[in-house]
C-alpha cells in the first residue's frame, strides 16, 4: 500500500506521467514530447512535456506540477480561511488528434494541502469527440466504471453526474463532450482512509494510457476531409472557451502565479468560430451536437 506523505504522492504522480507520456509516444509512432522543467517564483514547480506535430497528435501536453507557498486570498475566502500556506501537486492532461475522428481527451489528478492539515484529491477524465462514436462512448464509460468499481460501487454513479456538470459550456448550453467522471474534495472519511482515495485517484492515472492509446490506433486512419476538418475547428473553439471561462484548473494556476505556458497548454494549435452556425439537420455533426447534454446513459443495457 502505498504511503501517503506529500512527498511519495508526488514521486506517484510523477510516475504516472511517465508512464503516459512513453505509451503515447509509442502509439503516435513518430511524435515525442519536448520537455521543460520550470520553477515558480512563490514555490516549487514542475514539468511540462509537450508533443506537436506527431503522427496522430497535434498537439497535445502532459503536465506534472508540484507547487506550495502563501495561498492566494481568493482561494483562502473560498475555503472560509484568513491565512494558510498550501501544497499541490497533480498530473494534467490534454491531447488534440490530427483527425477529426479521433476525440479530444482531457485527465487531471491532483492532491491538495493546506497548512492546517486539511487535504483532499480531486481529478475528473473526459472525452470530446468531433464525432460522436457511440461504441467508442460506451468502451469510455466501460472502462471508467470497471476503475470506479474496483473501488467503491457508488464512485461511478456519484461522479459521472458530477462530471455532466462540471464539463457543461454554460454559456452555450451543452456538455463539452460525452463526459466521464469528476471529483473533488475527496478526503478521509468513515469509509475512505487517504489510502484507499490516493488508491483511486491512482489507478484513475493509470487508466489514461490504455483507453486513449485503443482509441488512436482505433481512430486514426479513419478518412476525413475539410467539411470534418472546419467542424473539427468549431469543436475545438467551444474546448477553448470552456477551457478559458469555466475550468478551475486554468483559474487556480492563474490566481496561484502558475507558469502560462503549462497553464494554457490546453488549448489547440488550431481552432475556429462561425458566427452562429447550424448544422445541416440529419448530419453527422447534427447528431453530434444533439449528444451534447447532461444525463445520457452511455453504457451497453
Amino acid at each position: 500500500m502505498a504511503m501517503t506523505d506529500r512527498d511519495s504522492i508526488t514521486r506517484i504522480f510523477r510516475n504516472i506521467q511517465d508512464h503516459i507520456c512513453k505509451e503515447i509516444t509509442k502509439c503516435d509512432g513518430s511524435g515525442s514530447f519536448i520537455e521543460d522543467q520550470w520553477e515558480r517564483p512563490g514555490g516549487g514547480g514542475g514539468i511540462s512535456r509537450v508533443m506537436r506535430h506527431g503522427t496522430i497528435i497535434e498537439k497535445g501536453g502532459v503536465n506534472f506540477s508540484a507547487v506550495h507557498g502563501k495561498t492566494p486570498e481568493k482561494i483562502l475566502s473560498s475555503f472560509g480561511l484568513t491565512e494558510g500556506d498550501f501544497f499541490a501537486t497533480g498530473v494534467s492532461i490534454v491531447l488534440h488528434p490530427e483527425n477529426p475522428m479521433v476525440p479530444i481527451i482531457h485527465m487531471n489528478i491532483r492532491y491538495f494541502e493546506m497548512s492546517d492539515g486539511n487535504y483532499w484529491f480531486g481529478g475528473g477524465i473526459d472525452l470530446t469527440p468531433h464525432y460522436l462514436d457511440e461504441s467508442d462512448a460506451q468502451f469510455f464509460h466501460e472502462k471508467l466504471k470497471a476503475v470506479c468499481d474496483k473501488h467503491h460501487s457508488t464512485y461511478y454513479n456519484e461522479f459521472k453526474p458530477w462530471a455532466d456538470d462540471y464539463f457543461y459550456v454554460k454559456h452555450r448550453k451543452e456538455t463539452r463532450g460525452i463526459g466521464g467522471i469528476f471529483f473533488d474534495h475527496l478526503g478521509e472519511d468513515k469509509t475512505f482512509s487517504k489510502s484507499d482515495r490516493l488508491e483511486f485517484v491512482k489507478d484513475v492515472g493509470l487508466a489514461f494510457a490504455p483507453i486513449y492509446t485503443y482509441l488512436m490506433r482505433k481512430n486514426s486512419k479513419l478518412p476525413y476531409g475539410e467539411r470534418e476538418k472546419e467542424w473539427q475547428m468549431l469543436r475545438r473553439g467551444r474546448y477553448v472557451e470552456f477551457n478559458l471561462v469555466h475550468d478551475r484548473g486554468t483559474r487556480f494556476g492563474l490566481e496561484t502565479d502558475g507558469r502560462i505556458e503549462s497553464i494554457l497548454m490546453s488549448l489547440p494549435a488550431q481552432a475556429g468560430w462561425e458566427y452562429d452556425f447550424q448544422p445541416l439537420k440529419g448530419s453527422r455533426e447534427a447528431k453530434t451536437q444533439e449528444a451534447l447534454k447532461k444525463g445520457i446513459n452511455w453504457l451497453k443495457p
